[in-house]
């Protein structure tokens, strides 16, 4: 299967994309690394030895593009509109629930800082990574 920058990921390749990202040494190295260039590298070469030909520019752009998806239909969920939804929605939910994101907090001389607020307090967080 030829696989080139211009074409689409099959549902296949992106399952086959969930599951190396759900690993839990991938998703430690992803979480909070800016230059990840290499990770994403590694990503590409297991990819590889899952039959999936895309490079690393394409894994990240994926990645990019399905996080962004997924914040879209979990924001419009918490908001109270269910009929958002996206392909891969429950695959995603498991992987990014319990990721801390980074948002502005107000310092009391007026400045922002940043700050981690975990999205999902569940009690059961450690267990299940």
């Amino acid at each position: 299967m030829e696989s080139g920058a211009g074409k689409h990921w099959t549902e296949e390749e992106v399952k086959a994309l969930l599951s190396v990202w759900s690993e839990k040494n991938i998703r430690k190295q992803l979480h909070g690394t800016l230059r990840n260039k290499g990770i994403f590298i590694y990503i590409a070469k297991r990819l590889q030895e899952l039959g999936v030909c895309r490079d690393w520019k394409q894994c990240r752009a994926k990645y990019k593009n399905l996080k962004y998806e997924y914040r879209t239909v979990k924001y419009a969920h918490n908001s109270g509109d269910v009929t958002k939804t996206m392909k891969f929605f429950h695959d995603l939910d498991a992987i990014l629930r319990y990721e801390p994101v980074t948002q502005l907090a107000a310092e009391e001389n007026g400045r922002c800082c940043a700050t981690e607020a975990q999205l999902n307090t569940s009690p059961t967080t450690d267990s299940t990574q």
